[in-house]
């Protein structure tokens, strides 16, 4: 009897080469309607997002180097797939995202500053989903937005928020989450409930080669896209540097899941660039022949060059980058304003109603610092 075989590969979907072509490998083929369709202003928007993204990165982890921010989470190369995913989702979908997904936040009407303010410790959640485009909080325990977003696309069943016919009603979730947390059990029981529920979901994950300092294929022997099929939905893998097949394969999932056809999986590959937070230092465990590999594969550079190719002017990317400097500019200064919360704030959100228990806590903290009114030591 042959031995199994153990060659476990899976195709790349991809549109734009790394050199800026239009060139779509066999798996992409069926997308380029999708991409024909948009017009010019929706690719012109997807250029804009990835360049004010980059300059509010470069802005967050100056702040931090300089004593403003606790912690900085660089998304530096990952343009690409955050931006055609996020704007491949409409407006009624629900998106839950690890803690690296600054410009989906953007697209959904976050304002950056708010993000910031999570990161310098002045907010106790960051923001109100309903209020910035069902952007849901950012999540530091690794994996745990899975479920969180698998139990959401189950409420949206319960509640006939799906799958009734009617597109411009029918919602469904994207999750984000990296190759890192793939290795979580809540990861993996998230896809269990998913497929078993059906939910009206997609799994999107970033594969950026790195879990902070341990190497995807130390965490996975086959393409992470594989584990799609292992749970019973479909697992596709894309080129995460390249925004028109991200957007084309995740709006092509999401709509299917809204008609009620279930969840996929996503392995967008891609790279991240800078550090895996500012309290990490990535020269100690890969090359720089790595970075450069990945450097000539940046994202931004590969769309502007096809959109050159297509005939957009000069004037154009040099107003981005104008906008694009004035949005940071913005952010810092508004960052450099930010202030501390007051100390009510730890006891306002703990329940729904006023609670005893907080009034009274509240109130031993007042008395507790109050204690210290006049001492000099």
């Amino acid at each position: 009897m042959a031995a199994p075989s153990r060659d476990f590969t899976a195709p790349t979907v991809q549109l734009l080469t790394p050199e800026g072509e239009l060139r779509p490998t066999p798996e992409a083929e069926s997308y380029l309607p999708l991409i024909e369709a948009l017009p010019d202003a929706a690719l012109e928007q997807f250029y804009r997002d990835m360049v004010v993204s980059r300059r509010v990165d470069v802005t967050g982890a100056n702040l931090q180097r300089q004593g403003q921010l606790a912690l900085w989470v660089p998304s530096h190369g990952q343009e690409a797939a955050q931006v055609g995913s996020a704007r491949a989702a409409r407006p009624q979908d629900h998106v839950f995202p690890s803690y690296r997904e600054h410009v989906v936040g953007m697209i959904r009407g976050l304002d950056p500053v708010d993000i910031l303010k999570l990161l310098r410790g002045a907010t106790l959640g960051g923001w109100v989903p309903e209020e910035n485009g069902n952007f849901h909080l950012y999540t530091l325990v690794l994996a745990s937005q899975t479920l969180h977003a698998t139990g959401y696309a189950m409420g949206l069943q319960f509640d006939g928020a799906t799958a009734t016919g009617d597109p411009e009603s029918d919602a469904a979730v994207l999750v984000y989450y990296g190759d890192g947390s793939t290795s979580q059990g809540d990861a993996n029981e998230a896809l269990v409930f998913a497929s078993s529920y059906n939910t009206p979901q997609v799994f999107f994950v970033q594969n950026n080669q790195w879990a902070i300092s341990v190497p995807v294929s130390r965490q996975s022997r086959s393409p992470l896209s594989l584990r799609g099929g292992g749970f019973g939905m479909p697992g596709i893998r894309i080129d995460g540097n390249d925004v028109l097949a991200s957007y084309a394969v995740t709006r092509q999932a999401l709509e299917a899941a809204r008609a009620g056809e279930g969840p996929s999986f996503i392995e967008a590959v891609t790279y991240r660039m800078g550090a895996h937070t500012t309290a990490d230092d990535p020269t100690k465990y890969r090359t720089d022949d790595e970075v450069a590999y990945w450097t000539a594969r940046d994202p931004i550079t590969r769309f502007r060059t096809w959109l050159e190719g297509r005939g957009a002017s000069a004037a154009f990317f040099d107003g981005v980058d104008e906008e694009a400097a004035d949005i940071a500019a913005g952010v810092r200064t508004r960052a450099l304003e930010i202030t501390a919360p007051p100390r009510s704030d730890i006891f306002a959100h703990v329940y729904s109603e006023p609670h005893p228990l907080m009034e009274a806590q509240s109130a031993w903290l007042e008395e507790y610092e109050q204690s210290f009114e006049g001492d000099q030591a």
